[in-house]
């Protein structure tokens, strides 16, 4: 029986099968992953936002329609929790968050390995609650700790402490750590606004600042179209210093092509930032779509003569 709840939630279907709310079926392997990864037990607050930001991201909803969400969704969500506590796989802890029963970690981590995710039992966790931001970072950035790692870091620290901790290593480092760090100030709220609003006076950082405040509604400096450009080489920047990077570049599929994307390859030439040929180069050759690797050839030679010019090294 436990098993063919995995295989419902994971076959993803199109009307409501287990829950009977379609969008907490569609992230339900999901919401169950997550819930694995945090043995002591997550917050149903916690699940829902959760649930509503990857289904922004996937599906894109209107404004009407993601408010409608956010109000219905908690109490989809405690109904969908009853449905998963009466077939043995969560369980309410005595402070009102939901963890997995033993029954619920043995099943869940058999379907993640069967579906090809990696899921670290609590030991191989537990290793990692403990590292510093900077070595939590590099080891996303090597490959070497998986999502579940990240939100049972999370767990172990305060909004604010985490925060502060990844804005340092973010401030002076890499576009690759202002990635990794990204990813995980994502996952925080307005409870960590303090430290990311000290990031503003950080001349690399500012920009992650300004957008996570404007995203939480926050006050905020605005953020200028270069800077929006700079954002984008910022995020593809990262793609070089990942461990399968530049080799798997399947993460270049979510970039849409089309007029859109042609039009910010070409703002890229002249946006000062240190990584512009290495990410147009990039594009160049790896993006699949012909255009977008046009216009990046065509952006990088451009950015190549700005820099020539900037460095008195521009041919006679």
């Amino acid at each position: 029986m436990v098993m063919d709840v995995l295989d419902r939630a994971d076959a993803n279907a199109e009307e409501p099968g287990l829950t009977g709310s379609k969008v907490i079926d569609e992230h339900l392997a999901e919401t169950l992953a997550t819930i694995y990864s945090v043995r002591t037990g997550v917050a149903a607050a916690t699940l829902a936002k959760g649930i509503l930001h990857s289904h922004e991201v996937a599906c894109a909803p209107g404004v009407v329609e993601l408010r409608r969400l956010a109000a219905v969704l908690p109490a989809e969500l405690y109904e969908a929790l009853a449905v998963l506590e009466y077939c043995g796989l969560v369980e309410q802890t005595a402070t009102g968050h939901f963890r997995l029963t033993p029954l619920g970690v043995w099943a869940v981590r058999r379907d993640l390995l069967r579906e090809g995710h990696d899921a670290p039992t609590a030991a191989e966790v537990e290793v990692y609650s403990d590292y510093a931001a900077a070595e939590l970072v590099e080891a996303m950035i090597t490959g070497a700790v998986t999502p579940s790692v990240v939100a049972y870091w999370l767990e172990r620290r305060s909004p604010e402490s985490a925060a502060h901790e990844l804005v340092q290593v973010a401030a002076s480092g890499t576009a690759g750590q202002r990635g990794a760090v990204g990813t995980i100030l994502e996952e925080l709220g307005p409870e960590a606004e303090l430290p990311v609003r000290k990031a503003l006076d950080e001349p690399l950082m500012w920009r992650y600042a300004a957008s996570w405040l404007h995203i939480r509604d926050l006050p905020a400096p605005p953020l200028s179209p270069d800077d929006h450009t700079w954002i984008a080489i910022d995020s593809l920047a990262a793609l070089l210093y990942f461990a399968d990077a530049p080799g798997a570049m399947g993460s270049f599929d979510v970039l849409e092509a089309g007029e859109e994307l042609v039009r910010l390859v070409g703002e890229m030439a002249s946006v000062d930032h240190p990584d512009t040929i290495a990410v147009l180069d990039l594009l160049a050759n790896h993006h699949g779509d012909q255009a977008v690797a046009k216009a990046a050839r065509k952006a990088a030679m451009k950015a190549r003569s700005l820099e020539a010019q900037l460095t008195g090294n521009a041919p006679d």
